[in-house]
């Protein structure tokens, strides 16, 4: 963007044209006040603290409304601007609930820390102080709502619609009887509400509070750890708090590479198993029918021994190993190790068998790797985003997060093919319900309608691909009217959908295991890619072929090696030059047959 130059109290400073100027201000040291700016939505100027004067302008002007612009002139301090701050602290003050000696948001709370700032006490207020007080709303089982604390600054309003695509939230009342609430005044429990708590994260004062993390501990109490979310594969990065060894609470992390501070209801609160009294403590040993807990040395040491029988008598193939796409990078890769090193097999697979090998399998034929092409914050910039096999709104919750924003913030396109009329229907342009089973026809139908249209990439196809004329020999027999009679979509949607997806600047496939799961899962994978690849869309931002994983660390499980037919790396275990790296490294002679798969296992 084209870099401006603005003056703040008499500070000359470059900025980008169009850029926020609050934001603009704080970044280079000037200390505005502010309570209902949030750089995650667009600005609302509601609480009035970032007012400052600009020249030429009247008035004193909501400094988080104004785009920077060249020459921009700007008086952030002054005795009036300070003074006018201080009245709105005294204001909001004076309706405020103040328990602040047993809130939870106590040390975090903005609203304390500008009290604080401008010396504003009970003792001083120029206002009367509320003494009637409303009922809070404690109805759902995960957040409560406050209204005796809210400030009304909307900046959970504007999250919840901006950053999780719901719009659940919103005004209700008017004047000094205005507040929050879900589905314009019904109790949050009968609500549209899901428990996700953006809305929490995004309260300043704590009117919004999580309430299995009330009276554990306060503020400054907690040691704060960052982590990967346990759940689903999108890879929240979190930030738990925790006193005592035991989670006190969990929050989003802003810069997380995938959730960028997002969270879904299972990521915020679902951790209560951790301490539950049904876990494992101990390793149990079988005798005479029942287990009785045992140590570490004595499990160990039997498990040893029996393995060590096991393989004596029967050979190391007659023992298999199943991983976990829920292990860490590390204990997936010691896993296959141990199986491969120790036991002498590579019999040795997870669960990705039976969700995603077929996309890996597509893929990997296809773009040499069973990766997502691009990475999961594209989707919010995509034009067309195409989604199929993905009950993406409860599987990858998170991620549905983004396909929203494009579609409400950024005018995207959004084309569904399920059967079923699931959430991302209601922000759809286009649903494809097709008929089970019938994928890979409609996919070539768009295809058909993409070249008859001439709407390909044909220098892509050119430079970048192969197998084209062998391609297209096939698809030209998917007309329209064929595929309506084959997947029970109208001809006409089918052209539709091939218009929207052909003619987009940048086109995103996202897919799950709706259309993996098939005896033609392969083929359903590898016509995806073939859409990607007809129209240029892969190999750029914003574009590309995503396959959503089920588990929170499917792809590290497939990287590390626990897989029947390849080390980590997906180096064969059938390639002499390979095995000889491994049996170098590892000091031990490998077994070149490709192992058991987890289905072969059970057979």
């Amino acid at each position: 963007n084209k870099i401006v130059k603005i003056t703040i109290d008499g500070k000359t400073i470059d900025a980008e044209e169009g850029a926020n100027l609050l934001q603009v201000a704080r970044d280079n040291g000037f200390d505005i006040p502010g309570l209902c700016y949030y750089d995650k939505v667009s600005p609302t100027g509601a609480c009035r603290l970032c007012l400052v004067k600009i020249k030429e302008q009247k008035g004193l002007i909501p400094s988080c409304t104004v785009k920077v612009s060249e020459g921009l002139n700007v008086t952030a301090f002054d005795e009036e601007l300070e003074d006018v701050r201080r009245t709105i602290v005294e204001l909001l003050i004076s309706e405020h609930k103040l328990g602040c000696m047993t809130c939870d948001t106590a040390s975090e709370c903005a609203l304390e820390d500008l009290a604080y700032r401008y010396n504003v006490t009970v003792d001083n207020l120029p206002f009367p102080v509320k003494t009637k007080y409303e009922s809070i709303d404690d109805s759902s089982p995960v957040l409560a709502y406050d209204p005796n604390k809210c400030i009304v600054c909307g900046r959970c309003v504007k999250a919840c619609y901006e950053i999780q695509g719901k719009g659940i939230i919103d005004f209700i009342g008017r004047g000094i009887e205005t507040k929050i609430a879900p589905d314009l005044g019904v109790d949050w429990k009968n609500s549209a509400c899901d428990g996700c708590g953006e809305c929490i994260q995004a309260c300043p004062v704590g009117a919004l509070f999580e309430i299995p993390s009330v009276g554990k501990a306060r503020k400054w109490e907690v040691e704060k750890i960052e982590t990967i979310c346990p759940y689903c594969g999108v890879g929240c990065r979190i930030e738990v708090e925790k006193k005592d060894n035991e989670i006190v609470r969990i929050n989003g992390v802003d810069d997380g590479p995938a959730n960028n501070g997002r969270l879904c209801v299972k990521g915020r609160f679902g951790y209560e198993y951790e301490m539950s009294n049904k876990r494992l403590r101990a390793p149990l040993i079988k005798e005479n029918g029942k287990f009785r807990e045992a140590s570490w040395d004595e499990a160990l040491t039997l498990t040893a021994r029996k393995f060590s029988e096991i393989k004596k008598n029967y050979g190391g193939n007659s023992i298999a190993g199943l991983s976990s796409a829920r292990c860490t990078n590390e204990e997936n890769y010691i896993f296959q190790k141990f199986m491969r090193a120790v036991i002498g097999t590579n019999n040795v697979d997870h669960c990705a068998r039976l969700c995603h090998a077929s996309t890996v399998a597509g893929l990997a034929r296809a773009f040499g790797s069973g990766a997502m092409t691009n990475s999961i914050r594209e989707l919010e910039f995509a034009d067309c985003i195409l989604v199929t096999g993905s009950n993406t709104t409860e599987t990858h919750p998170v991620i549905a997060t983004y396909i929203k924003n494009a579609v409400l913030n950024h005018g995207a396109k959004l084309i569904v093919a399920d059967p079923r009329k699931i959430d991302l229907v209601k922000y759809a342009t286009l649903w494809l319900r097709q008929k089970n089973g019938t994928d890979v026809a409609w996919l070539n139908g768009i295809m058909n309608v993409i070249l008859n249209e001439n709407l390909h990439d044909k220098e892509f196809i050119k430079n970048r691909t192969e197998g084209f004329d062998e391609f297209r020999m096939v698809v030209e027999n998917y007309t329209p009217e064929r595929v309506e009679k084959i997947t029970g979509v109208p001809k006409e949607k089918i052209i539709e959908a091939a218009r929207i997806y052909g003619t987009a600047k940048n086109a995103s496939i996202v897919f799950s295991m709706g259309i993996t799961q098939h005896t033609t899962g392969t083929d359903n994978v590898l016509s995806t890619a073939n859409l990607a690849l007809l129209t240029g869309n892969v190999g750029k931002l914003y574009s590309g072929v995503n396959p959503l994983r089920g588990q929170n660390n499917v792809q590290g499980a497939c990287d590390l090696g626990a897989l029947p037919n390849v080390y980590s790396g997906y180096q064969k275990v059938t390639d002499p030059d390979i095995k000889k790296k491994f049996e170098e490294k590892w000091k031990v002679a490998l077994d070149d047959k490709v192992g058991l798969s987890v289905v072969e296992m059970m057979n």
